[in-house]
């Protein structure tokens, strides 16, 4: 303990760090009966860092050419003690953070804190969002395994269908017109450099937003106390990163992340492939649209609804003005539970095999 506190002593010499103390001693959490809606975000942030963590793990082993990548994978998880693990834990993060980061999405936009003066706030979160996604996306292909390779395609392939500038995107995408080595070496760099970097600036970007605005409490709350940040709701957010982890132990070890089988270029795509099911949602509903819409393409019909949609959602501050004064807006809820079940339902019937 002596050793520790001359250790403080001499940060606090050089750095002053008695305000920030002070400040951690200070700053209070709204109670109230919606207050177990402040985990998520944190429980979102706890989740990236088990990806940051574990993916440092992988890449000491991991060789991102289409010749070894497969092989190296295979490596890590047959012959480096614990590899198998530290990819399933990988992999399960991935999805629990996406989970939880539309988790804590919905519970953002129920409860208005999305609002004026939130507005970047929300625009911040919904880009961390999008940028979980694309890590989920590009990380997808790295294994080099049949089921990502051939997902990867169609999902490439979407990109083709964007007016005037689709063929150009998907050159840019797979480096080349098809799926290859190249596509493997692009996308494993967005996945270890390009998407971190991004999402750690937007990281301490909306942190910083939510740290100088405070915390939102929800209309029709009146919280009639206050919890102290420090050490009352770091402890109870350290519980739940707690249970998040022990979520994830299980999780990895009763059912470990599989390999499959090693992309082959020339072989025919597997029957009934399918994305994530992030993805699940979209890739069903284009599936169910007509080939042509009034001479127009469906799938471009379709991705242009998603679009549109999603700048809808996206620019949700700036339409809803009666949750900016304060009141409840029925409408905007409604339109919450809409999207809300939408993705739900088509997710879990995809699962179900309801879709064909």
């Amino acid at each position: 303990m002596k050793l520790l506190e001359k250790l403080w002593r001499a940060l606090d010499e050089r750095y002053d760090l008695q305000p920030l103390l002070a400040f951690a001693k200070e700053k209070s959490v709204p109670c109230h009966r919606h207050d177990w809606m402040y985990y998520f975000g944190g429980l979102t942030l706890f989740f990236f860092a088990v990806q940051v963590a574990t993916g440092i793990l992988l890449l000491l082993y991991y060789r991102p050419t289409a010749e070894a990548a497969f092989e190296s994978v295979q490596f890590m998880m047959t012959r480096v003690p614990f590899g198998w693990l530290i990819r399933s834990i990988h992999s399960w993060s991935a999805n629990l953070m996406i989970a939880s980061a539309f988790v804590h999405m919905f519970t953002v936009f129920f409860s208005g804190a999305y609002v004026k003066p939130r507005e970047l706030t929300w625009w911040t979160g919904a880009a961390l969002l999008l940028l979980a996604l694309g890590f989920g996306f590009s990380g997808y292909l790295l294994p080099w395994n049949e089921l990502a390779f051939f997902a990867t395609r169609v999902g490439t392939d979407m990109v083709s269908k964007v007016p005037f500038v689709g063929h150009w995107l998907l050159k840019v995408l797979r480096g080349g017109e098809d799926v290859t080595g190249a596509t493997l070496t692009r996308f494993f760099g967005i996945h270890v450099a390009v998407l971190p970097m991004i999402t750690t600036f937007l990281i301490v970007l909306h942190l910083a937003f939510i740290q100088r605005q405070g915390i939102h409490v929800p209309e029709g709350e009146k919280p009639v106390r206050t919890r102290p940040f420090f050490p009352n709701f770091v402890l109870r957010e350290a519980m739940v990163w707690l249970v998040g982890l022990a979520l994830l132990a299980a999780l990895a070890a009763f059912f470990p992340w599989e390999l499959g089988k090693k992309a082959d270029p020339f072989a025919p795509a597997p029957a009934g492939i399918k994305p994530e099911w992030y993805f699940l949602f979209m890739f069903e509903t284009l599936k169910l649209l007509p080939a042509k819409v009034a001479g127009i393409e469906g799938e471009i019909l379709g991705l242009a609804a998603f679009t549109v949609g999603g700048l809808f959602w996206f620019l949700a501050p700036l339409w809803d003005k009666r949750r900016a004064r304060g009141a409840r807006n029925p409408w905007a809820l409604a339109v919450g539970w809409v999207v809300l079940l939408y993705i739900a339902s088509f997710t879990v019937l995809s699962y179900l095999g309801v879709f064909k």
